[in-house]
């Protein structure tokens, strides 16, 4: 008799956390809650016009790596799949600076440390509900040592702000942080 309960009681708490998972909609482990009618995103490309900024410049190919680590994240962190056109969920916008600024001087007044600057407007679209829809800008920062080139340590640092500023669009829009 004892057997029957313990089964039974499993039945009841496997069905009770069924029942709880799906009424939250898809739950992901990495934060994002995203409504069962939710099944698409979609990246368009991130066109690079930081050369059209005081202090900025053009780096070639700096749009495609962004437009796809966002694709990536989006990708690796959610179930959704990706379109090109028609998406529930809609990613644009532009890099609006990379740039190189001194951080700190050494006694001789030459830089000592350098700072990498990428920032990046987004707007993004969900078409299921309107309300979460938002424009704003996502920048981030790598520093480096001055006698290093930027062509030493470009690849380091496009992941490290890439990383960065992608999780940070992820949050502001599906995981609401």
């Amino acid at each position: 008799m004892s057997q029957k309960i313990k089964l039974c009681s499993r039945y009841v708490i496997t069905i009770f956390f069924v029942v709880l998972i799906k009424s939250c909609g898809i739950y992901s482990f990495t934060g994002a809650s995203i409504p069962l009618d939710t099944e698409t995103f979609q990246v368009n490309y991130f066109e690079n016009i930081a050369g059209n900024r005081p202090g900025s410049t053009i780096e070639p190919g700096l749009d495609r790596d962004f437009t796809l680590a966002l694709q990536d994240i989006l990708i690796n962190q959610t179930n959704l799949n990706l379109t090109n056109t028609n998406g529930d969920l809609v990613f644009e916008g532009e890099i609006i600076e990379y740039g190189i600024t001194p951080m700190s001087a050494t006694a001789q007044n030459t830089a000592a440390q350098n700072r990498l600057i990428i920032t990046v407007n987004v707007r993004y679209f969900n078409n299921k509900n309107e309300e979460d829809n938002y424009e704003t800008s996502f920048s981030f920062f790598y520093d480096f040592p001055a006698e290093q080139q930027l062509y030493d340590i470009k690849d380091t640092a496009h992941g490290e702000i890439f990383e960065r500023i992608t999780q940070d669009i992820f949050n502001a829009s599906l995981a609401k942080w």
